[in-house]
């Protein structure tokens, strides 16, 4: 059973039934499907090495604190992943969730999975008392935006990245 939904733009869309559970060993190949897409998205090689490390990650390996989840709809067909850490806020004396990474199959898009990930982030980081998600898109990812737009607030902070190697 789907339900319509209005967007921002006015436009009905046909949203699923979503439930959002903890990546588990037999999601592989579902997983590396969508994370090769997540990938490709960004212009990203991904190697069979790199997926394998981020699997293990993921699974708690190399004591990893990230960990994953899947939406999947009611016959149990993953649409889509989150990865996500904890991490520590000093100042403001508590913790918080960083979303490290949200990918949703294209068949699957403008239907409730990223919102619905997004909702099962909000009431975990609330259940264990946290003060904030955080994440980055690119600023020319509009249709990622425009979502974001209406879940969080935009930040001031300009990101940096000084590579080590």
């Amino acid at each position: 059973m789907s339900t319509e939904e209005e967007t921002s733009t006015g436009r009905s869309r046909r949203t699923l039934e979503i439930r959002v559970r903890p990546l588990e060993q037999g999601d592989f190949f579902a997983w590396y499907e969508l994370f090769a897409g997540y990938a490709e998205f960004y212009n990203t090689p991904l190697s069979d090495e790199r997926a394998m490390r981020a699997w293990a990650w993921l699974h708690g390996a190399d004591s990893s604190a990230v960990r994953g989840l899947v939406a999947v709809d009611a016959e149990g067909k993953v649409l889509g992943i989150a990865h996500v850490q904890e991490f520590e806020r000093l100042l403001e004396n508590d913790r918080g969730l960083y979303l490290e990474d949200l990918f949703v199959a294209p068949a699957a898009r403008n239907r409730g999975v990223a919102t619905a990930l997004i909702n099962h982030l909000k009431q975990d980081a609330r259940d264990r008392g946290f003060g904030v998600i955080r994440w980055i898109t690119a600023e020319d990812n509009a249709t990622a935006r425009e979502l974001y737009d209406a879940v969080a607030e935009k930040t001031n902070w300009v990101t940096y990245d000084l590579n080590v190697g």
